[in-house]
């Protein structure tokens, strides 16, 4: 406030304070502020889903209609299926460790606390905190403490004359509490904090979005590393028993038995199973090298592991409830940017009404400092405002118009990460469910590849057959092994697809409230 207003203010006020009536008014104003909010309450929008998971390959009715208070509630929908009572075979959080491989839980919790993409998303996280509190600190009184002082001398040749007797050289001081408050009458302010709310949460949920990404990330890759040490012990034990084969076939060779070409073909065939083995440990190297990566541990080494040892997590029961994508991180961080937008259009409409504020100082005067605080020194002054606009030629219109239609956007993605979740979930169970039964008969494909094998040696050995018969046995063994790890490789990555389609496992969360965020008082 300028010495002006002050002065006059202190004029008015007798004794130094200011009158009823203003008092009056501030009380008024601020016991009536927050009776309206403008722009429409959130409320979560009815997605209408079939009401289980299911395989449309077994014939089942994969499009069943949503149960009758899908559109009440606004969740996506789902009753709990034949064996899926709230509860059952419930998963927990750190899902890794259901494989039960120590090095695996060692390298996932190193890649939730050190993986670059995880300390960014905190950082962001905590970036969202802050700007939150900042938000509901507009809603509070700023009070600033000003001290000035000044010393100034005036002229004598001015065209007003200087009294007898009055100083040319003058103090001045002062000090002063002061404070400005926009009084947020329609709620422009909390529907403000409100969207900063919803947007702390989605960055929230976009921390844990980044997570379950790199365990999975991590446990897939892991999943890759021991197939390929799998399909190198593998093609290493090909590798010998083709040696054993070539130096059998060099012998009888000499011994006039056979021609050259079987040398030459078994020759070959253990080319192949060299070349093949060292595209193994490439891949390998690969993969470690990705690992180190995921885990914030570049040149990390890893020993040589058996992948058919680690178990596969149990199957989800039947009839797995849509109402399970709640749990989703994805899910939840799009409903949260809808709630946010919807925050924002009572912004843009509050914009369109009166701005009311009041403003206040307190403090003291003297041309001495020792006087400053003396009750003769006192000052203060409080003062209204208000704003309204008049014409702006439709730009508070088209904000209004942009915050609806950005609204909109939200709803949209929010209903499209829906549909994508209920698809990856559905297609995480078929995978499981036909990799599972795939494993069956790849398992009778080897046994019979490897009695094939046994017989085709027998016959050379005993010269009933060419080596050509005993390559394509040897052949066909291999391509049953690798086969075999191969699923085993995708039915466990597959599994990881399902925990992350699901959120972390298949419990039917706990209804949530209609709506993210609950608009709190500051």
């Amino acid at each position: 406030m300028n010495g002006g207003a002050a002065t006059s203010v202190r004029r008015r006020g007798a004794h130094g304070a200011p009158s009823r009536a203003a008092c009056l008014l501030a009380l008024l104003v601020f016991v009536t502020a927050g009776c309206t909010v403008m722009g429409p309450d959130y409320a979560r929008p009815p997605i209408a889903l079939p009401e289980r998971f299911v395989d449309p390959t077994a014939g089942a009715d994969a499009t069943a209609g949503p149960a009758a208070g899908a559109a009440a509630s606004g969740r996506p929908t789902g009753a709990t299926g034949e064996g899926a009572a709230p509860g059952d075979a419930t998963v927990q959080a750190d899902w890794w460790t259901l494989y039960r491989d120590p090095a695996l839980d060692a390298l996932v919790h190193a890649a939730l606390t050190h993986n670059a993409d995880i300390r960014l998303a905190i950082a962001q996280l905590q970036e969202a905190e802050a700007i939150l509190r900042e938000a509901w600190a507009v809603l509070l009184p700023q009070v600033d403490l000003g001290a000035a002082g000044s010393r100034s001398r005036v002229t004598e040749l001015g065209a007003m004359p200087v009294s007898a007797g009055v100083p040319l050289t003058r103090n001045d001081f002062r000090a002063t509490l002061s404070s400005a408050f926009e009084i947020d009458f329609w709620g422009r302010l909390r529907r403000g904090a409100e969207a900063v709310e919803a947007q702390w949460l989605a960055s929230r949920y976009a921390h844990d979005v980044v997570a379950i990404g790199v365990a999975a990330t991590t446990a897939q890759a892991w999943f890759a590393l021991r197939s390929l040490d799998a399909q190198s012990a593998v093609t290493r034990e090909s590798l010998r028993v083709r040696g054993e084969t070539l130096d059998l076939v060099r012998a009888r060779a000499r011994g006039g038995v056979v021609s050259d070409l079987d040398v030459n073909q078994a020759e070959g065939a253990r080319a192949d199973a060299e070349v093949q083995l060292n595209e193994l440990q490439r891949q390998r190297a690969a993969v470690v090298r990705q690992l180190g990566a995921l885990a914030g541990r570049p040149g990390a080494a890893f020993a040589e592991g058996d992948l058919l040892a680690m178990p596969v997590p149990p199957s989800p029961p039947a009839g797995l409830p849509s109402s399970l994508l709640d749990r989703r991180p994805d899910v939840r961080q799009a409903e949260a940017l809808l709630q946010a937008a919807n925050a924002r259009i009572g912004v843009a409409r509050a914009a369109m009404v009166p701005t009311i504020s009041l403003t206040g100082a307190l403090g003291g005067q003297s041309a001495d400092l020792a006087d400053l605080l003396r009750p003769a020194a006192r000052i203060w002054s409080l003062g209204f405002g208000l704003t309204l606009p008049i014409f702006d030629a439709g730009r508070l219109q088209a904000r209004t118009d942009q915050a609806e239609a950005r609204e909109r956007q939200a709803l949209a993605g929010y209903q499209k990460s829906i549909e994508s979740a209920f698809r990856d979930v559905g297609d995480a169970l078929t995978n499981t469910e036909r990799a599972a039964a795939a494993e069956r008969a790849l398992q009778a494909r080897l046994d019979a590849a490897r009695s094939t094998t046994r017989l085709a040696r027998s016959r050379y050995e005993a010269g009933y057959s060419g080596y050509l018969e005993l390559l394509d046995a040897l052949r066909t063994q291999n391509d049953a092994e690798l086969a075999m790890i191969r699923n085993r490789q995708a039915r466990l990555a597959y599994s990881v697809d399902l925990m992350k389609a699901l959120g972390g496992g298949w419990r039917e969360p706990e209804p949530l409230p209609a709506g993210l965020v609950t608009p709190r008082s500051p």
